[in-house]
């Protein structure tokens, strides 16, 4: 998802992480134990003048199942679950109508199972995580 976002004009910065868990300061190899409650996420900084949030939430969706609990394609634990967490009443409010659309569209026959909830304390991952895609000269399009 970040290297999406990133390509994005009006994105500022992103940076991937851990966030919506119970320990402080946690590593992959901490989260990967799917006891930290963490979610792998995507920080997504951007500036509102360039880019609208719905634009984002309309990213998010795209880019993965949000149909599937604790999982995301092979990966699969708690901290592969569909989660937006807001910053804002308003972004909570955009993020709840956009799930309502994506809903009423008919594009999933299975329930969406993704989380709005208030953004925690957001870890940032180690650094070879970060631009996972371009630091490995993976072609990011053939993931989405």
């Amino acid at each position: 998802m970040e290297a999406a976002f990133r390509k994005i004009k009006g994105v500022v910065s992103t940076a991937v992480g851990y966030s919506g868990g119970r320990l402080k300061n946690p590593t992959y190899d901490d989260v990967c134990t799917d006891q930290t409650g963490h979610a792998e996420v995507v920080q997504v900084e951007y500036d509102p003048s360039r880019v609208a949030y719905d634009q984002l939430l309309d990213l998010f969706w795209q880019l993965h199942d949000p149909t599937t609990p604790n999982r995301q394609g092979p990966d699969i634990g708690t901290q592969y679950r569909s989660a937006i967490f807001y910053h804002t009443p308003e972004q909570k409010s955009a993020a709840e109508a956009s799930k309502e659309r994506l809903r009423k569209s008919g594009r999933y026959q299975r329930p969406i199972v993704t989380e709005i909830t208030p953004a925690a304390e957001f870890y940032r991952a180690e650094e070879y995580h970060q631009q996972y895609f371009d630091k490995r000269g993976i072609a990011g399009h053939k993931f989405w």
